[in-house]
């Protein structure tokens, strides 16, 4: 669904955002907050999707990604679920990853997969790339999903790199925490973002550069609520052609869902595997606690 050589057609300009997540940690959250710092408005020329587009998404043909960014006279804040590995890397560019419980990410990437509309997928991805630039036809129908929400969970897990899951989700973050001490890399936790929004966003500026009258913050900080961006649902989800129902993609936005389903030994196999994927010290950053010795 993406090609990340795409980046090579794109001029990076001083100032640029990359805005680069795995999937189901924040993505449309940091858009959304990027937009209300950079406008300093609740209303958008745009639909946030038009703002910041998916740039390296295989749902629009290459040119017209380009051309997009191209004629864009704001500061552009793009989004990516590319690695940070694969990404260029421009000092002049800041780059900003979300770190989110991957428990909980499996969670809300199964209710992902329920929302999205395949066949349209599909079709959408045929229509704007064709088979030679996507790297072959489209696969063909998905398997059935398992019945059991933890069976789904392991699939998660257990999935490989290159597949939307446990392994990718860490060696993306990992490719920022090797290089979170440089001045233009940022790392957001969700959980941080969840109990501390305003101090987040206020946090998120002064790394921005970009200065805010006292008196708009609460407005934009108000804006920048789940409650708040599901109402507006229409006009900030991502390519709303692809979903089954535009507000279910602001799920519930909430942490620990995944301790209703996960027992004792779940647990620890769960545990196992984490200490097989990344540094402890991410581990225990991206969990905020300590689940491996």
């Amino acid at each position: 669904m993406t090609d990340s050589t795409r980046w090579d057609d794109i001029a990076l300009r001083d100032g640029d955002i990359v805005i680069s997540t795995a999937p189901k940690s924040g993505t449309t959250w940091t858009q959304m907050i990027c937009a209300l710092l950079i406008f300093q408005s609740t209303d958008f020329p745009q639909p946030l999707n038009a703002m910041s587009p998916w740039s390296d998404s295989l749902l629009h043909p290459r040119e017209e990604i380009v051309a997009e960014l191209s004629a864009q006279r704001h500061r552009r804040f793009m989004k990516t679920h590319t690695p940070l590995d694969g990404l260029p890397y421009d000092e002049r560019v800041t780059y900003i990853t979300v770190g989110r419980d991957p428990r909980d990410v499996a969670i809300s990437w199964d209710n992902h997969l329920t929302n999205t509309n395949f066949p349209t997928l599909m079709t959408l991805r045929a229509a704007a790339v064709g088979a030679e630039e996507a790297g072959g036809p489209p696969p063909g129908p998905l398997p059935e999903p398992p019945e059991s929400a933890r069976d789904r969970f392991w699939l998660w897990v257990d999935s490989p790199e290159e597949m939307p899951g446990l392994p990718g989700m860490l060696h993306h973050l990992s490719t920022f925490w090797q290089m979170r001490d440089q001045p233009n890399v940022i790392l957001l936790h969700y959980q941080e973002m969840k109990d501390d929004l305003e101090g987040t966003m206020r946090k998120l500026a002064t790394r921005l550069g970009i200065e805010i009258p006292e008196k708009k913050w609460p407005e934009l900080v108000k804006a920048a609520g789940f409650g708040e961006m599901r109402r507006r649902a229409d006009e900030l989800a991502p390519d709303g052609r692809v979903w089954n129902d535009r507000e279910q993609f602001f799920h519930r936005g909430i942490s620990g869902q995944w301790r209703e389903l996960l027992d004792a030994d779940d647990l620890r196999r769960y545990r196992d595997r984490v200490q097989e994927l990344a540094d402890p010290q991410l581990v225990e950053w991206v969990h905020r606690e300590k689940i491996i010795s």
